[in-house]
């Protein structure tokens, strides 16, 4: 496990197991949210956010935390292990519900304890039936990739402690 990719609904966790998976193996962190959005939550160019990924992914270690569909395959190219935090819509809303108001090192911003961003929401609603499905596919299309699936937060956090 050299090259890692973390993905998943919003709210299910992917960068905290990840920070927690870096603290065990020691390969380097890149959170895509990180290289996309700005402290003022503007988003940079397409050709910044592609570069900063690419300067991650041609490095010999790391792990990568983020969905962003349309690099998706790129970084599936590029991985050899890949962690799926595929949990039921209940947990993912209750994630999200739960990191308001807190300082996160995986995003530029704070978001207010009471700021419901309804758009998100609506995403994170229907990733089940619409992204989901999506990224089940590409990992058929990967079968040299170490695929693990986890479809509790308690599945995620026991792999972690055998590690």
């Amino acid at each position: 496990m050299k090259k890692v990719i973390v993905i998943g609904c919003p709210g299910s966790g992917k960068s905290t197991f990840s920070k927690k998976l870096h603290g065990i193996t020691g390969l380097p962190l890149y959170h895509l949210d990180l290289m996309n959005w700005n402290a003022d939550r503007t988003t940079v160019p397409k050709q910044v956010f592609l570069k900063r990924l690419e300067n991650a992914i041609t490095k010999d270690l790391w792990i990568i935390d983020g969905n962003y569909g349309s690099t998706l395959e790129l970084r599936l190219n590029a991985c050899d292990t890949v962690f799926f935090l595929d949990y039921p819509q209940e947990v993912c809303l209750e994630g999200i519900s739960a990191r308001r108001g807190k300082l996160r090192s995986d995003m530029p911003w704070v978001e207010a304890a009471d700021e419901v961003d309804e758009e998100f929401l609506v995403f994170v609603k229907s990733y089940n039936c619409v992204s989901r499905p999506i990224v089940l596919e590409l990992l058929q299309k990967y079968p040299d990739k170490t695929v693990h699936v986890f479809r509790s937060r308690r599945e995620g956090e026991e792999y972690l402690s055998g590690l």
